[in-house]
């Protein structure tokens, strides 16, 4: 009962940090009038303190889960919220553009590794057969984050200046890795069924990696652009915004409670419908974007999909990883930053030259490609020699193998 209890609270530390982490990502998003008018700078430049961050995430996640990788997890863990909690005081403080940007960068490099290591760490806190529900419970800080985080970054930022919205969040950090330092067990690598892929296979793994990357650009393709959109296609008055993002919000908060019902049963059928929803989401925004009450019910419909399949992204890696989940996640986490830099640059090339209605339309058409991977991996993974070497999946895909004979 008492273990129990711990491996509950450390998963509670854990989704507060994956909270933090994505707060303290996109907080700039938020302040960025405030930061670049206090530093004297152009808007342009605050903007790379995102671009920076993401391009350390997509670079250094490979390499640091790699080196780090026979690093005993708590110690990891630790080290990683500390670097995070220390640069993130720093960004609070820099006297300057250039010590700000390094301070970003500082952070990037310690969120490449957390994402590395935070899934494969919360669930060896419980039963293999829990593995999915975890993964969910786990993914609850990261869709608070847009909901409460930013938000509430931003309304302390315009009440007390941009740098305490950051000191806050050094805070949490500090206080997060203490309580991950008490709670989370101190396990050699490798010691835990979470270490390696439930069910290993090299060529899901990365038709998994690919379908990723493709259907959060064409997510974010849309999502980038979501403010002009609303403001002038819909017609929505710049007021409303807010409201509006909070039910995108909650809505993906919302998403992650429910796939964790069904990650672990049906992990494959977890992941295809929220893609298949997201692309439904861009369709409905551009068709009917002009009526108002259409627009909010694709809205809601996709942070519901993103959210969802996040989490359902996450547990599939720790199911088909072929070898360490560590350098896994790291591949899953540089997949999702690929799309979001990819989605946003492609989005600003299709407004200037085709209008912003036309983001929702390319969002989705690019996101379809996923849906149709992911449909066709049976036919992909089939007798090939990757499939001779590793098991078989699941017996909860009960689902995807029976779809998988009707193909064949």
């Amino acid at each position: 009962m008492l273990e129990h209890r711990r491996a509950n609270l450390a998963l509670a530390a854990l989704a507060v940090s994956t909270f933090t982490f994505v707060t303290t990502e996109i907080l700039p998003v938020g302040l960025l009038t405030l930061m670049a008018d206090d530093l004297h700078r152009s808007r342009s430049e605050v903007g790379l303190l995102m671009t920076g961050y993401a391009a350390v995430v997509v670079l250094m996640s490979f390499p640091l889960a790699r080196l780090t990788q026979r690093v005993p997890k708590r110690l990891l863990l630790g080290t990683t919220l500390g670097v995070f909690s220390a640069a993130t005081l720093v960004t609070a403080i820099a006297p300057g553009y250039e010590v700000l940007l390094a301070a970003r960068l500082v952070v990037g490099l310690s969120q490449a590794l957390f994402w590395s290591i935070v899934a494969s760490t919360a669930t060896s806190l419980f039963p293999p057969s829990q593995r999915g529900r975890t993964v969910a419970r786990m993914s609850i800080g990261a869709a608070l984050a847009p909901v409460l985080g930013v938000p509430l970054g931003t309304w302390l930022g315009q009440q007390a200046g941009w740098r305490v919205a950051f000191l806050v969040m050094a805070v949490v950090g500090v206080a997060t890795c203490a309580v991950v330092v008490a709670l989370v067990p101190s396990a050699a690598p490798e010691a835990d069924s979470a270490s390696r892929g439930a069910h290993p296979s090299r060529r899901r793994y990365v038709l998994l990696v690919l379908c990723t990357a493709i259907v959060v650009t064409g997510a974010l393709t849309a999502q980038t652009y979501v403010t002009p959109f609303l403001l002038d296609v819909t017609g929505f008055a710049a007021a409303t915004l807010g409201p509006l993002l909070l039910v995108t919000g909650s809505a993906g908060f919302l998403g992650t409670l429910v796939v964790g019902r069904f990650l672990d049963r049906y992990p494959w059928l977890a992941l295809v419908v929220p893609m298949a929803l997201i692309c439904l989401a861009l369709v409905v925004l551009y068709a009917l974007g002009t009526m108002k009450a259409a627009a909010i019910v694709a809205l809601a419909l996709n942070g519901f999909a993103y959210s969802a399949m996040a989490a359902a992204v996450q547990n599939r890696i720790l199911l088909v990883a072929p070898g360490s989940t560590d350098l896994a996640s790291a591949g899953g986490s540089s997949a999702f930053n690929v799309g979001i830099a990819t989605g946003s640059f492609v989005g600003g090339v299709i407004i200037d030259h085709a209008g912003v209605r036309s983001v929702a339309l390319a969002g989705a058409l690019i996101a379809v490609v996923a849906v149709a991977l992911l449909l066709a991996e049976p036919h992909l993974t089939r007798t090939s020699r990757d499939s001779l070497e590793t098991p078989a999946e699941p017996p909860a895909e009960g689902v995807m193998l029976d779809w998988q004979r009707a193909a064949a």
